[in-house]
């Protein structure tokens, strides 16, 4: 029985510690955007790579979303003759929730992977130690382009995720569904209100700067070699989609 307290109590130290870390480290790198160099030529390499190269995965996710939703809520709404509410409700939602969670999700996917495998294989191999040789802050060098440029991009790539999704969601409702165009984009107009939009940016932004300093913290805290690399990668990764889902919760509840 004392084992199993002091077995929680061992894994609560822990989370706190590796929670006052996380952000020790992101306090750190936003300290870092107005301290001389300024990493420009590495953000906007980051911003290419994350946002840029993002855009295929994202409108084909978001394409099938809004397809898929319009096809899901058609039956509820036709038991009650309100198919032409379909728009409004696909873009409220998408512009609201699913853009901006579905878009941080590829992110996590494919851009906070990769920062928590390119930190975590030069932790591993003394890179990191070299540029502090050097006088080169790795936090400076390596976490503060990599956490703008995710900031900035996720919102960027959740106004494409809206776009997409909308299309997606009218082509089903009027070349599948049968709904009536005119009605399907005049409710659109009449009913979603530019805050609906902004909400989803927000959160974008938000998520954006959570899980580019959980891929680089988790790339700093990288041991074990090779099989350690894949570990912390892995664990960046869950840590990443859980903290979305949570965020998403609180953000939520304080906007609306």
């Amino acid at each position: 029985m004392i084992a199993f307290f002091c077995a929680i109590g061992h894994g609560a130290l822990h989370f706190i510690q590796q929670t006052g870390k996380l952000f020790v480290l992101l306090l750190e790198s936003l300290s870092n955007i107005i301290k001389p160099p300024l990493r420009i030529k590495q953000t906007t390499e980051q911003m290419y790579l994350i946002g840029v190269n993002a855009t295929f995965v994202v409108a084909l996710t978001s394409l099938f979303i809004g397809m898929v939703y319009a096809l899901q809520i058609y039956y509820g709404f036709h038991k009650f003759g309100a198919e032409n509410m379909m728009g409004y409700t696909v873009a409220v939602t998408l512009g609201r929730e699913i853009s901006p969670v579905f878009a941080a999700l590829m992110i996590t996917a494919r851009s906070t992977s990769a920062m928590a495998a390119e930190i975590g294989t030069m932790k591993v191999t003394e890179q990191i130690d070299a540029l502090k040789s050097m006088a080169v802050d790795p936090i400076h060098y390596l976490a503060t382009p990599r956490i703008i440029a995710t900031t900035i991009m996720t919102p960027v790539l959740v106004i494409l995720s809206n776009i997409v999704g909308n299309i997606g969601g009218y082509f089903v409702s009027v070349n599948v569904l049968g709904v009536n165009s005119v009605d399907y984009l005049k409710n659109i107009q009449i009913y979603l209100d530019m805050q609906d939009l902004t909400y989803g940016f927000i959160k974008g932004a938000v998520f954006g700067l959570l899980i580019s300093t959980i891929g680089c913290f988790m790339g700093f805290e990288t041991t074990g070699g090779a099989k350690g690399v894949g570990r912390f990668t892995t664990k960046a990764v869950v840590v990443a989609c859980v903290v979305i889902l949570i965020a998403d919760y609180f953000l939520t509840a304080i906007m609306f």
